[in-house]
Order: structure tokens, then C-alpha cells, then sequence
């Protein structure tokens, strides 16, 4: 009976990611697999009063159907924060609110890709990004990122020999690296762009989160007409309302409106009421202030323990901000194999392949710290470094 189903649903697998969350479910395993937030940090208190001030002040309101582009003052939050952020003066009619960026990422598939379309991804590149595009059966053109970003060179070559529709970045914290584009290396990007017919897609949901270092330039100031921006409260506020956002230029923000009509009416309307209640209520800036300062310091612990407990010859990524480092073991060694010494030892990671496109074995592994607290990092890494020390030994 497989042949009822769409060509396009049976090519795509199951999320990696989550069928690790699975193996790693019993009590004693440590996971630094998924990209969690910490849920100590969520504000339940302030969100509850939050959620009771909008049933006294809206009542049924906040649970009728509502517009498709978003809630008005929500959007109007964001276009603020961007003119405070990166002195972006982003109109409220050109953002439009999904129900987590991740569909963000569906509704650009719908407005762009046909089948055999070429687009341009980071490699490791984002999981999320590579299953949602693989839907609409797109042609990837996996180019290298390194401490100093993407590789201009491989961009060339892309270029050289396909005209991609769009070309998808994580610029800041990149999802599974941890690495950030250089001001030279976002301006070089820049410079390739800009006379090419292409979108490019500035996928931001860990940008509030820098722990060291200087922010950069986005995107948007150095291609305006040519970049679109992802963002999301998932990992400033709680992932569980999946309220993020796009950007997009005028000539695009109708096709993407439509592709959310038919796709979901609108993002949950009671959630984003919630949400603008609690971000009225002036503690945003502190509350962010607080994840830093804890993601900060497991940041840290997590590189001190591998700097303590991983063999020598294991190198990894040292990210100003964000939520995962990238760890690369010897040439040849199988991170599946270490996956199942780990899982042995109780700790469980992500390994690298499913962050390549056509790769079902390579010597990289992604790291969280941000679910996780540093004494429970430690001893995790501890575990890991037992079980790199097994396999490097084999």
C-alpha cells in the first residue's frame, strides 16, 4: 500500500533528532542530543499572569479566529526590537508570524521550490532546514562552513555551475557548528549576492543569545532587497507556543501570506496574546539577560570538560553564543559507532551525518549545553570522553 503516498513524503525520513530523543529517554542517560531550552528558565510565573490578564482584559476574543499576518502589537514588537538591535527599520507590514520559525522554513519551501530546484545550504547545516526543503524535493548544494563562515570559495563553484533560488545561512551560532560568520566573511557573501537572482535566508533564532564576543552584521543591512529573516521566541521565551516570524521584502510577503492561509489560517492567537502581554509587562530584556548568564556558564563547563576528559587529538568549536558545539574526532572514526559505546555509558549525543546531505557515516558529533545544568555536564562529558577513549583505542 505504499504507493498511495506522495513521492514527496515517502523520500523524506523521520527526524534523526528525535528518534536519538527516543533511545535516550531512560532517567540515567545524560543527553546533550536535543536543542533544548532549559526549562528552569521558563517564565511560568510571569506567563501565567500574563495569560490571566488576557482573559480579564480580552476575553473570548483572544480565542476567536484572527487575522492571517499576526497580532499587530506582536509584530510592532519586532520591528522595534530590530531598530534597537541593528538600526533596521523594518515596516510591520513586511513581517508576518508563523507558528515557530520551522514553518517559516515550510511556507518559503511552497513559495519558491518546484521539483529539482537548486538552493544553497551550509555544510553541517541545519536539520530542520534540510528535512523541510527535502518536502518540495529540492537540489542541494551543500557548501562548507568553517570559524570564519561559508566557504567563498565553494559559493563560487555553486555558482559556476547552477542559478539557485535561495541560499539558506545560520550566521550567528550556526545550528549544529556553533561557528559565526566573520564581518569579512558577511560582506565577501555579500559581494557574491548581490547581482545573482537569488534570496538569501537569514535564519536567526539563537541571535539574543551571545555570551562573548561582538554582534555582527545582519543580512538585511548588507543585502536589504535580497534577505530574508527567520526568528523565534522558542528559545528567548518557551519553544511550546511555536510563535516565530519572517521577513520578506514586498515583492514576496503576498506569496507567503497565501502559503500560510492554506497552510494554518493563522499562528495559535491566544498564544501570541499571551505573548504580547508578557512582553509588555517591560522583563524581556532581563529574562534573556538571565538565560545568558546560566548558558553562559554551561557553555563553559562543557568546554572545560572536554578540555579535561576528551582525548587530545579530538578537536571542537568554541561558540560566542548559542546552544551546541561541534565536535571532530580523527579522520575515519565513525561517530554512529561512538553513539553506541555512549549510549552504553549512559550519555547520548547527535551524531554528525544527518547535518550532510548523502552522508550515512562521518567523525563529527553535535553537542547541547543549554538543557542540562554543570554539574550534570561534567559528568556527561566525563561519561564521552570514556567512550572516545574506547574507540580511538580500537
Amino acid at each position: 500500500m505504499n504507493t498511495i503516498f506522495s513521492d514527496r513524503i515517502s523520500d523524506v525520513p523521520k527526524s534523526f533528532i528525535r528518534e536519538i530523543l527516543k533511545v535516550a529517554v531512560d532517567e540515567e542517560v545524560i543527553s546533550f542530543a536535543g536543542g533544548l531550552p532549559n526549562r528552569d528558565l521558563f517564565p511560568v510565573q510571569e506567563l501565567k499572569r500574563a495569560a490571566e490578564n488576557v482573559f480579564d482584559k480580552e476575553g473570548t476574543s483572544a480565542m476567536q479566529y484572527s487575522n492571517s499576518e499576526g497580532s499587530p502589537k506582536l509584530r510592532k514588537f519586532i520591528s522595534d526590537r530590530y531598530k534597537l538591535k541593528f538600526d533596521l527599520e523594518i515596516p510591520v507590514e513586511n513581517i508576518l508570524i508563523t507558528s515557530g520559525s520551522q514553518q517559516g522554513l515550510d511556507l518559503l519551501g511552497k513559495a519558491f521550490l518546484n521539483e529539482g530546484d537548486d538552493i544553497i545550504i551550509e555544510e553541517p547545516g541545519y536539520l530542520g532546514a534540510i528535512q523541510a526543503f527535502s518536502i518540495y524535493r529540492a537540489k542541494f548544494n551543500p557548501v562548507k562552513v568553517d570559524k570564519e563562515g561559508i566557504d567563498l570559495d565553494g559559493l563560487v563553484r555553486v555558482f559556476n555551475v547552477s542559478q539557485p533560488k535561495l541560499m539558506y545561512t545560520v550566521p550567528n551560532f550556526q545550528n549544529p557548528s556553533g561557528i559565526s560568520y566573520s564581518e569579512r566573511n558577511r560582506k565577501g557573501v555579500s559581494e557574491m549576492v548581490k547581482d545573482k537572482d537569488i534570496y538569501l535566508i537569514e535564519d536567526d533564532p539563537y541571535g539574543d543569545l551571545r555570551y562573548e564576543g561582538e554582534p555582527k552584521s545582519s543580512f538585511k543591512q548588507l543585502l536589504p532587497s535580497k534577505t530574508i529573516m527567520l526568528g523565534s521566541f522558542s528559545k528567548t521565551v518557551v519553544p511550546g507556543f511555536r510563535i516565530g516570524w519572517i521577513v520578506a521584502p514586498n515583492e514576496i510577503f503576498e506569496k507567503l501570506l497565501i502559503a500560510k492561509q492554506a497552510s494554518d489560517l493563522h499562528t495559535n492567537q491566544f498564544a501570541q496574546s499571551v505573548l504580547v502581554e508578557y512582553l509588555a509587562m517591560g522583563d524581556f530584556d532581563s529574562h534573556v539577560s538571565k538565560i545568558k548568564e546560566v548558558y553562559g556558564r554551561q557553555r563553559e563547563a562543557m568546554i572545560k570538560g572536554i578540555e579535561k576528559y576528551f582525548p587530545k587529538n579530538v578537536e571542537f568549536t568554541q561558540p560566542e553564543g548559542g546552544m551546541f558545539l561541534w565536535v571532530s574526532m580523527p579522520e575515519n572514526v565513525s561517530s554512529m559507532k561512538l553513539f553506541n559505546i555512549a549510549i552504553e555509558k549512559k550519555v547520548a549525543f547527535v551524531p554528525g551525518h544527518p547535518f550532510y546531505i548523502g552522508k550515512s557515516e562521518t567523525n563529527t558529533l553535535r553537542l547541547n549545553f543549554s538543557n542540562v545544568d554543570e554539574e550534570t555536564i561534567e559528568l556527561g562529558i566525563k561519561r564521552l570522553g570514556q567512550a572516545l577513549t574506547v574507540l580511538l583505542k580500537k
